[in-house]
């Protein structure tokens, strides 16, 4: 597939997502859709899981479980300073749910566009995490909670009063509530740029691989899988942990 349309054809195919609708109601359907799948296996592995646990000698993938949730739960006590029973399974999805996305990155770049032309669809972006629109829309997601526990925690007016006073004092207010909208704002759309910035340049590492000629990918494309692993799961981390810490921000009520 490398050599239709040229380099630059190639990776503009490859870069491009099956869509459906116009303008501002477009839909990514490959990006909706593997991302469906992909929750879906998340849910289906812990509830299987939940279903077979034992106090014996636990299975494998009970042990991998728990892992998991110890992992987490760590990471949450260690980060999060209030009382809440959602930030421990929001974080343990988040974390999940991410990595499962940033794998896909793993898979051949022409193996499921290969599957998918020959089912008759022309476009096919596989990696949720290199589209945009998905990593925003799990970033606003977060950043909703904040604002949904910061007024819940520390009522409106206290939540005005941070907005307006904080940090030189009421006399600097319209000041005070331009720094505050500006750090407000910038954690989604760092959340969102991060992720997708550096999965995206790594989808574009392995499309170039894939146009170097046959005898040299292997030597290129799995030393970059290796070290790709290592970004996969970091950005995974990186994404839960600061969601943590955001949401412990949005618990201090002093």
């Amino acid at each position: 597939m490398a050599s239709e349309g040229g380099a630059t054809g190639y990776i503009v195919h490859h870069l491009t997502p099956l869509t459906v609708g116009e303008g501002f109601w477009t839909l990514h359907i490959d990006t909706l859709f593997f991302s469906a799948v992909l929750g879906a296996i998340f849910i289906l592995f812990f509830k299987s899981v939940a279903e077979k646990v034992t106090t014996g000698v636990p299975g494998l993938a009970q042990n991998f479980a728990e892992m998991l949730v110890e992992f987490v739960d760590q990471q949450v006590k260690d980060t999060f300073h209030g009382e809440s029973k959602l930030i421990a399974p929001l974080g343990l999805t988040i974390f999940c749910w991410v990595f499962l996305w940033n794998m896909m990155d793993l898979l051949p770049v022409d193996l499921l566009s290969l599957i998918s032309s020959l089912m008759g669809v022309e476009y096919l972006r596989v990696v949720p995490s290199t589209d945009l629109n998905a990593t925003f829309a799990l970033s606003i997601s977060v950043f909703i909670l904040i604002i949904f526990y910061s007024i819940k925690i520390k009522g409106v007016f206290g939540f005005a009063k941070e907005l307006t006073c904080t940090p030189f004092g009421p006399w600097m207010m319209p000041f005070n509530l331009l720094l505050k909208v500006v750090e407000e704002i910038a954690k989604p759309i760092s959340l969102a740029l991060r992720l997708f910035g550096n999965l995206y340049a790594g989808e574009l590492i392995f499309i170039l691989i894939a146009l170097l000629p046959a005898f040299l990918q292997p030597f290129l494309s799995f030393p970059w899988a290796i070290f790709h692993i290592l970004i996969i799961v970091l950005q995974a981390f990186i994404f839960m942990v600061l969601t943590i810490v955001y949401l412990s921000m949005a618990h201090e009520d002093h």
